[in-house]
């Protein structure tokens, strides 16, 4: 059991963060993420609402809106909040379509793909990130989407077929579970690349006869999928 004295610092310091939160994330908005050029409103108004110090852990929360990733544990990440923005704008979501995400990490990506109105289905490795981000996004709101721990190269088939994909993660090839599991006109955001490499933020483009094309975007680095069994 926690000790009263030291629960309630924890729980001043929370507060503390919090009340600091707002005018942080709308400067993060502001000089992150408009400022390199995302200009999609619903995705902006999503990266204004979450509360990106709610998915980072406690020893990180001063550090929530550093214009860089930080980790979570496990050897995985949540991303830096511009590439979040970037990743979400490239999916070009209208409301209400099925989206994808393979890598959940925190939740934090799902949360903001939920606030431009898609529905979401992620899932993730690593057992104890998978419990976590169902139980944080659930407490946050978010209980409609969806999150099963699994090995995200395989897709989710029994969900298919999805008007958009995103992997939070480095891959190389694109896994083809995936793009058989993307509907006709969708779209599929992935960093492209080796472990320990710099990789290609990339969009596929699926059309109505099953060809794929293929936008470069901008460089970037993931951690890699990982495929093993992530249950303890």
């Amino acid at each position: 059991m926690m000790p009263k004295k030291y629960a309630m610092m924890m729980s001043a310091v929370m507060l503390a963060v919090a009340c600091g939160a707002e005018p942080r994330r709308e400067r993060m908005v502001r000089e992150q993420i408009e400022a390199r050029g995302v200009t999609n409103t619903a995705v902006l108004a999503a990266m204004r609402k979450v509360p990106r110090e709610e998915f980072v852990p406690m020893a990180w929360r001063e550090l929530a809106y550093r214009d860089g990733p930080l980790p979570i544990g496990r050897g995985q990440t949540i991303s830096q909040p511009y590439v979040v923005a970037l990743m979400t704008e490239l999916l070009e979501l209208k409301p209400g379509e099925k989206v994808l995400e393979v890598g959940t990490g925190s939740g934090y990506q799902a949360a903001i793909l939920a606030e431009v109105g898609a529905e979401v289905y992620t899932i993730e490795i690593v057992e104890t990130l998978a419990k976590s981000a169902a139980e944080r996004l659930k407490r946050l709101g978010y209980e409609r989407v969806k999150v099963t721990c699994g090995d995200g190269y395989l897709g989710w088939k029994e969900h298919a077929p999805f008007d958009a994909v995103m992997v939070t993660c480095a891959v190389e090839p694109v896994p083809p579970p995936l793009l058989e599991q993307l509907k006709p006109g969708g779209r599929l955001v992935v960093p492209l690349g080796a472990a320990g490499e710099t990789q290609m933020l990339v969009v596929l483009r699926k059309d109505a006869k099953g060809n794929v094309t293929r936008r470069d975007v901008v460089p970037v680095a993931f951690v890699p999928l990982v495929r093993e069994s992530g249950k303890e």
